[in-house]
């Protein structure tokens, strides 16, 4: 049966269809409602990025303050720290600017002075050194390999102390780079760099030699650290550790420059951000002096 009912709702749909069709082409036709749109919309985002624009100035204006107020801070707190105190830095491998210049920042605003950096050469030449080394033990490394532990300590009581004959006749193979003057040192900073591109012998050979100069170095009572950059990779905190000395893995940080002049003073521990930084971001310390 045909119902005038379903054949006037499908009327009606239909020219409702055709009313909103009509509509929306003036809508997309009529350019100034567009251009009213747009305009609309760039003036809130204009306003969105402006906001934001202030904000971050603002934020920096704070970061800037505090950075200012933590300097000042930090040079309080490690203000005499390192007296007059002779410290070395040692490169066991490459050497880097960057650590070079944050280290002598450091012990510079502690009072102390950096009048050693120097970079070992690895692997180690054992046959340029023992040719050197003519007329000493060690004119014999070459062929006994087994002299390097002794060597390692021996260079470093000589770094460390006031005889640099030994030294001052190796460093032309021994070293890579030398500055400074051996005068005796009353604080190492050691920088590791992990063993690349050597041989199973060489890498042997040349880890027995840094562990024997660590070893040298602590056993002369010296307080010895290692640091890093918080952007280095592989770390080396964990080798630091096995040899029992104080490490910083974040040098970068003025944190970490606060933690090493204080670790030069005497505190014992593994400072940092790092997982490995077993002692906290810095060391405990009261009335100007640390807490080892």
């Amino acid at each position: 049966m045909f119902d005038y009912r379903y054949h006037a709702l499908s009327l009606a749909a239909v020219l409702l269809a055709l009313a909103v069709g009509v509509l929306i082409g003036v809508a997309i036709g009529d350019s100034n409602l567009v251009s009213s749109a747009k305009n609309g919309v760039v003036r809130d985002l204009s306003s969105e990025v402006s906001g934001a624009n202030r904000q971050v100035a603002q934020l920096r204006a704070q970061l800037a303050s505090e950075e200012a107020a933590g300097d000042d801070l930090s040079a309080i707190a490690v203000h005499g720290l390192l007296s007059g105190r002779r410290i070395g830095l040692v490169f066991l491998g490459a050497s880097s600017d960057q650590i070079d210049g944050l280290v002598r920042d450091a012990v510079t605003q502690a009072g102390g002075n950096l009048v050693t950096v120097v970079a070992v050469h690895e692997p180690l030449d054992l046959g340029g050194i023992a040719h050197q080394a003519t007329g000493t033990p060690y004119a014999a490394l070459a062929t006994q390999p087994g002299l390097v532990r002794h060597f390692g300590v021996r260079v470093a009581r000589q770094l460390l102390g006031s005889d640099h004959k030994l030294l001052a006749r190796v460093q032309g193979k021994l070293l890579s780079s030398f500055d400074g003057q051996l005068e005796g040192l009353e604080g190492l900073v050691v920088v590791r760099n992990d063993p690349e591109g050597m041989t199973p012998e060489e890498a042997r050979v040349t880890g027995e030699f840094e562990v024997a100069l660590i070893e040298g170095a602590t056993t002369a009572g010296v307080p010895t650290v290692g640091v890093e950059l918080g952007s280095t990779s592989p770390s080396q905190i964990t080798w630091y550790r096995a040899r029992d000395i104080s490490s910083v893995d974040d040098l970068d940080l003025l944190a970490g420059r606060v933690a090493l002049a204080f670790t030069l003073a005497g505190a014992h521990g593994a400072y940092g951000e790092k997982s490995t930084a077993e002692s906290g971001l810095l060391p405990r310390v009261a009335g100007g002096t640390s807490l080892p």
